[in-house]
């Protein structure tokens, strides 16, 4: 039988000596209260993620330039990673997850490697268009999603208020 507290499956195994975790405080009934349980990176560690989103805008774009196919065509993709915004209307869960799979780095350096590797210039291009659009998106503050609401980012809470 696991321990009170123990986090289940591989969790007891990889990490033996964890510290127990506590609850986040939460106001019953609250909607607030629940997105505010996620951290967010805060201070200096936001400010460095959002650089590094304008670096990897600022390369795509430059890379573009030299191995694109035409401005027209990178207008004509920038927004296509935007279409996993439909995914909110299957719930928030699905939302984020199709968000996320959208617009973290992992996608369009996968993509421009093929390009690169295999020679296939619409690769390459499609790649860094996705790069650059994930780029601005992390410059801008819009970061990758947390299920509690499109609102909660892991750069801060997009919206006026930023509690964090």
């Amino acid at each position: 039988m696991a321990e009170m507290g123990s986090p289940p499956g591989w969790g007891r195994f990889v990490s033996l000596h964890r510290p127990a975790l506590r609850a986040p405080q939460q106001h019953v009934g609250s909607a607030a209260s629940r997105e505010l349980a996620v951290v967010p990176a805060v201070d200096g560690v936001r400010t460095v993620l959002r650089f590094e989103g304008a670096v990897v805008l600022a390369v795509a774009l430059v890379g573009y330039a030299q191995f694109g196919m035409g401005w027209g065509v990178f207008a004509l993709w920038l927004f296509a990673p935007d279409l996993s915004l439909l995914g909110y209307l299957a719930g928030p869960r699905v939302g984020a997850a199709l968000y996320n799979a959208a617009h973290a780095l992992i996608g369009p350096v996968l993509l421009l490697a093929l390009g690169v590797f295999a020679a296939q210039p619409w690769a390459v291009a499609g790649g860094l268009i996705w790069l650059a659009r994930v780029g601005l998106d992390h410059a801008l503050g819009f970061g990758l999603k947390y299920a509690t609401g499109f609102a909660s980012t892991h750069l801060g809470r997009i919206g006026r208020a930023d509690p964090w």
